[in-house]
């Protein structure tokens, strides 16, 4: 088959498509054609050399796709060959082939195509994950999405809406803030021009934030902390703006509130397993009634991901970014 490769680390040009070996499935995985993936952060720090595979998965990057079941391995129940599929992955969907662990399928959603679908797994993954499951945001609670307009971001300002909470975004520009509105987020914060602990507070009447979901990291740390409410949690998926702050832990135990930090790429199959089982039973029927959809900016054909990075370190992107195979 033929895959995006990693040569050597380096700018979008390390992205090479090249032969790379057939991958085959072993015990409980699948075999998937892919139709198309996406591009995350990761995939950026990865070429970078900044953020290296976890053992035994594909050195390709590529942590989603979509495509059809063309073989089962040993073990493997309720999927068949043919089976129009999106999948969470460890690495390896840049590829024109991926092996899949069986738990980490979806089905493809009433509703959407094939190759759009390759927008969903990562995202619903991760925000489910931290926003529901860790962070136990409820109705009538106000959570503040840091990247409103990213991927991340236009996935989790739905579903936020979607259970009744109140949404703050951060994002760069009227143009992002005005497309963040148009998914349901209420308050918005320039974090070019506004101060996002000052806007929160005022709106909401000095308590703060319940929830916030933060890319950004260190440069953040200490202002989540003053922005969230009592009883606040702050949940850290991104290391955007650094991996070392500081934090004043009178201020967090004043709130009785809590900071947690989690990644989904290197954890074990059976706690991504438990995710994607949770994805479909609260995230897919939302999709499919129309209430939540992926957002995609653009797409690129798969031998062109160089050109993709570039344009998603540009910064101009709303939502997701598609690589399209074939």
């Amino acid at each position: 088959m033929y895959a995006i490769t990693i040569p050597e680390p380096g700018g979008p040009e390390a992205l090479v498509w090249a032969a790379a070996p057939d991958p085959v499935p072993g015990e409980g995985e699948v075999l998937v054609e892919v139709v198309a993936s996406a591009v995350n952060r990761a995939d950026l720090l990865q070429r970078q050399g900044h953020y290296d595979p976890p053992p035994g998965a594909s050195p390709c990057p590529g942590l989603e796709c979509s495509g059809r079941i063309s073989a089962l391995g040993p073990g493997v129940a309720g999927w068949a060959v043919g089976d129009e599929v999106c999948a969470l992955l460890a690495g390896g969907g840049y590829a024109e082939r991926v092996v899949v662990p069986a738990g980490q399928l979806l089905p493809v959603p009433r509703g959407v195509d094939l190759v759009t679908a390759a927008a969903l797994p990562e995202v619903t993954a991760t925000v489910w994950s931290n926003v529901f499951m860790i962070a136990h945001l409820r109705p009538g609670e106000t959570v503040l999405i840091h990247g409103g307009a990213s991927g991340i971001g236009t996935m989790a300002v739905q579903l936020a809406r979607a259970v009744g909470a109140r949404v703050a975004v951060t994002a760069g520009g009227p143009g992002k803030l005005a497309r963040c509105a148009e998914l349901g987020a209420q308050i918005l914060i320039d974090y070019r021009e506004q101060d996002f602990v000052e806007e929160v507070r005022k709106a909401t009447a000095g308590a703060g934030a319940d929830v916030i979901l933060d890319i950004v990291g260190a440069k953040y740390l200490d202002r989540n902390v003053r922005a969230l409410a009592v009883n606040g949690r702050l949940a850290v998926i991104g290391l955007q703006g650094g991996v070392k702050g500081e934090l004043n832990l009178a201020t967090l135990l004043g709130k009785r509130a809590a900071v947690t930090g989690t990644s989904l790429r290197g954890r074990p199959l059976g706690e991504k397993a438990s995710i994607v089982a949770a994805v479909r039973e609260h995230v897919w029927p939302l999709i499919e009634e129309g209430v939540v959809r992926p957002v995609v900016d653009r797409r690129f054909p798969l031998d062109r991901a160089a050109d993709a990075h570039r344009f998603m370190e540009s910064g101009e992107h709303v939502g997701k970014v598609l690589l399209v195979a074939g």
